[in-house]
């Protein structure tokens, strides 16, 4: 590997990194908010679950962003250069103002930025691109309905129950949950990474004639989101699972689980879809059937706005990234 080639693959790596710190609040909010765990706790356990998401997951998500949203012909070193620095820039931004955006979008959309100004509209597969955005609808609404109707199971089935029983028993119930929720997170958002740095070594000739994913790239993408979903992403925690809606232990086991069944279905399709959208979804069906004002809308549409924005901003930051590199170099 060349030295450009080596910092690239790290800048990839810090990109997981950012997407495990900027979206360990999806992991751990709900499980925090409610005391489950302490937040040092919270973010080991789902660290942990993070890490061996490999283990039951195939790599179709990695193969989608590999290869399925930009022409994996026009990848090269200034393309992925600006669409790491498009991802990672808007990944910093939103975390800075607290807002849960989508690392996968952002990825996406420097993938475009990059591939619209190095081969125009021709470059991009268009297949992929409206598949990746039809889910920015469905899988909220998904997290939303999933997370719905197993609230109003769950409800249902413990409505005699006292509510010290009720929350004892799934306080132990979340540990399962956020577990589950975030095998779900390493297993879909992980393999994103891994697809840039596939592509990568693809265009540079170290892959062979077959695109594939080797399995230190397998490793280091998962123990790069790991590292990131450890060192927190406090600003986010505190938005997703104090903003939205007021939390206990079952409404959490609800959320984390809904959320989780939605991503493990996406995975298993090849769909990379945002862990973010996902949760905040099960969360606002949670909190809807409890009473309608109980979610906090204006905050929610806040998030959405977020959503809304997040593929053009990390795209203009993208094109203008490969635009000054190939003009620099």
């Amino acid at each position: 590997m060349t030295l450009s080639l080596v910092l690239l693959v790290l800048l990839a790596l810090f990109f997981d990194y950012l997407n495990g710190f900027h979206d360990a609040a999806n992991s751990i909010a709900t499980i925090v908010s409610t005391r489950v765990l302490s937040p040092k706790y919270a973010v080991m356990w789902a660290a942990f679950f993070n890490f061996i998401a490999f283990l039951f997951f195939g790599l179709h998500v990695a193969g989608t962003i590999g290869k399925g949203i930009i022409d994996i012909n026009i990848v090269d070193q200034s393309v992925i250069l600006g669409t790491l620095v498009g991802a990672c820039a808007w990944n910093l931004i939103t975390w800075y103002l607290g807002l849960p955006t989508s690392s996968s979008h952002a990825l996406m959309g420097g993938l475009v930025g990059a591939g619209l100004v190095k081969a125009g509209p021709s470059g991009l597969i268009y297949s992929g691109i409206i598949k990746t955005i039809a889910f920015i609808v469905i899988s909220p609404v998904l997290g939303l309905i999933v997370g719905l109707l197993l609230g109003a199971v769950v409800y249902w089935s413990v409505r005699r129950k006292t509510p010290a029983k009720v929350d004892s028993w799934f306080r132990k119930g979340q540990l399962i949950s956020a577990a589950a929720y975030s095998l779900g997170h390493g297993g879909n958002d992980a393999q994103k990474t891994m697809g840039i740095i596939a592509s990568l070594l693809f265009s540079a000739g170290l892959l062979g004639p077959t695109f594939h994913i080797p399995l230190w790239v397998v490793l280091a993408c998962h123990g790069a989101i790991a590292l990131g979903t450890l060192s927190g992403g406090w600003r986010i925690v505190k938005t997703m699972g104090q903003k939205i809606t007021k939390l206990r232990p079952v409404d959490g086991f609800c959320a984390e689980t809904g959320a989780a069944f939605s991503l493990f279905f996406a995975s298993a399709l090849g769909i990379p879809v945002s862990t973010t959208h996902t949760i905040t979804g099960s969360i606002v069906g949670i909190g809807s059937l409890k009473r309608f004002s109980a979610v906090r809308w204006g905050v929610a549409g806040q998030i959405v706005w977020a959503w809304i924005i997040t593929i053009p901003a990390a795209a203009i930051i993208s094109a203008i990234t490969y635009y000054i590199a190939i003009h620099i170099g």
